[in-house]
């Protein structure tokens, strides 16, 4: 992490990670003790930030095959469906099993960050008291509640520990001993903590501060808003009033921090200066020249560069995304987009030229750099389209040759000021005050607006406006509901989210059959693609976690 010292050797706990029915029986390896550690509580803490980036890209901790490909944003991409064909299996919602080795790994990789954290904690309160110790127990509870919210996000139901769980315990807790509702108090209570124990600013980039775990704390009651409180079903029963009132009050919090919207969109996307800007709440930090061979850089997403600029051409956005950004008369069109079969719209969201490749346009604002059709892998398969946020201009020192992988060392934002006004807007149209959600909309839309100086080339294909009560629009609370689905949308397109967007709203069904009903027509491979109410909400189980349980661990509906 930038300023922040990364311990690669350090392994301070095995945690849930192995299938074997004999694990309890031996005595874990790379575990130390509290007195073992307790003089080195700050490299404990440094261990467990850099969990943060320790993945890889078929266990990749921005889980892009599972809230992106998985979605209506995008083609998992590659050379074709066997490649890495798990991912091909979520994109389509089909044969999906509980032996896929790609789970069971990011499961693993997820308990290992929170054995990390929980090991920090353990570090720190071994310590001597000193000043701030109750804040670095903060930064790490907001570590392990960051793994935790992915766990959930991904699995629903998973076995809860905390430092206060004794190891030879671990086996013994079932993934059903709390209820989604205690699941989802128990990551609040971490960024809770968080609020009152972390300083409202940080020295270091890339520590927690109090306004991160604010804005995840908001993010937290969001999704706990959503009661899907039946075991054998994952459909949305109710939404609550109280958690959305917390989304409401945590996320001003945030707004009336020290952070804002960038002036532009695409200043988020870049590398360099831009990074930490004032948008970025919290991101993954990366690095070169730390060294080590290639540097500390974005594994997880390397495969996003298109064949014309290295490897591999995967995450490719979908012609449903790119209809998405249409307008008519300034506004999204809601009915009736999806109708251009290759190509964009004559009038456009300014984002759509931030967030997509398109042929014949600067790649990366670079306007010496077009995309080319024949930067792609197969477009038999998977269309002309790359995805930009995560990648970076080729010319920049931070674009790292790994052949015959392409990396970079740009930083991954996590949280940042768009989401939390749009949480905080969601969170007020669920409540019936839809007409308090109107300037937050508006606000984000009118930096869309504004944020052209980067993409001038494309200022004839750009129409955008906002939302005029009485005006352009009836601002009423199922119009407000609608805008702000899409709102969400278009500024967060494939960051990864889409997808638990779906899943959370209770809409997941409608919307990804109603997507491959379209793109049957347009991809092949989706003639047989059928999502599956009460299963594809969630990914199953590992099996391999289930035996390492003794099978205590229940597996989710539907497998």
């Amino acid at each position: 992490m930038k300023n922040i010292k990364f311990i690669f050797s350090i392994c301070l706990s095995v945690f849930l990670l192995s299938a074997c029915s004999d694990f309890l029986d031996e005595k874990a390896k790379g575990i130390l003790t509290s007195d073992e550690v307790k003089d080195t509580y700050e490299d404990a803490l440094t261990a467990a930030y850099s969990a943060l980036g320790n993945d890889h890209y078929d266990v990749p901790l921005s889980l892009w095959p599972y809230g992106t490909v998985r979605s209506d944003d995008a083609y998992k991409g590659g050379s074709g469906e066997q490649d890495i064909s798990t991912f091909h299996f979520f994109e389509v919602s089909n044969n999906i099993t509980t032996e896929f080795g790609e789970v069971d790994k990011l499961w693993y990789q997820c308990y290992v960050a929170i054995s990390r954290a929980n090991s920090a904690i353990n570090a720190i309160n071994a310590a001597d008291d000193f000043e701030g110790k109750g804040a670095k127990i903060a930064e790490a509870r907001f570590l392990r509640g960051h793994f935790y919210f992915l766990l959930k996000i991904l699995f629903k139901y998973v076995p809860y520990v905390d430092e206060t769980t004794p190891v030879s315990n671990y086996g013994t807790i079932s993934n059903r001993a709390l209820t989604n509702d205690s699941l989802w108090q128990k990551i609040a209570d971490d960024f809770k903590y968080g609020v009152d124990s972390l300083p409202a600013t940080q020295t270091e980039k890339g520590r927690a501060d109090k306004y991160a775990a604010a804005a995840y704390l908001a993010k937290t009651y969001l999704y706990k808003a959503y009661h899907q409180d039946n075991e054998e079903s994952n459909e949305v029963t109710s939404i609550n009033a109280d958690d959305l009132q917390k989304v409401v009050d945590y996320a001003d919090m945030v707004i009336g921090s020290p952070y804002n919207l960038e002036s532009d969109f695409g200043f988020n996307f870049l590398p360099g200066d831009y990074e930490n800007g004032i948008e970025s709440i919290f991101a993954v930090q990366y690095s070169g020249e730390d060294g080590t061979k290639f540097g500390r850089v974005n594994f997880a997403d390397l495969l996003s560069v298109p064949m014309g600029l290295g490897c591999c051409d995967f995450v490719k956005p979908s012609q449903t995304l790119v209809n998405a950004f249409s307008t008519q008369n300034g506004l999204p069109v809601f009915e009736g987009y999806n109708t251009n079969e290759s190509g964009y719209a004559n009038q456009n969201d300014p984002r759509l030229f931030h967030t997509v490749a398109l042929p014949g346009l600067p790649y990366k604002y670079n306007e010496s750099l077009i995309y080319e059709n024949d930067w792609n892998r197969n477009p038999t398969t998977y269309g002309y389209y790359a995805s930009l946020k995560e990648n970076v201009d080729p010319t920049c020192d931070c674009f790292v040759e790994m052949v015959p992988f392409y990396a970079n060392t740009k930083n991954r934002i996590l949280i940042r000021y768009a989401d939390v006004l749009l949480m905080k807007a969601e969170a007020l149209i669920e409540l019936h005050r839809s007409g308090e959600a109107l300037n937050l909309i508006n606000a984000v839309r009118n930096r869309a607006k504004n944020s052209t100086v980067l993409i001038s080339y494309a200022s004839k294909k750009i129409n955008i406006s906002l939302y005029q009560d009485g005006v352009n629009c009836t601002w009423d609370e199922p119009f407000a509901r609608q805008a702000l689905r899409w709102e969400r949308r278009l500024e967060l397109a494939m960051e990864n989210g889409r997808f638990f967007d779906l899943v959370r709203w209770g809409v997941a069904q409608d919307v990804m059959n109603d997507y491959y009903n379209v793109e049957k027509n347009r991809r092949y491979y989706y003639k047989d693609a059928q999502f599956n109410k009460n299963r594809n909400e969630y990914l199953p189980i590992p099996e391999a976690q289930i035996k390492f349980s003794k099978y205590l661990y229940k597996q989710n509906v539907g497998y």
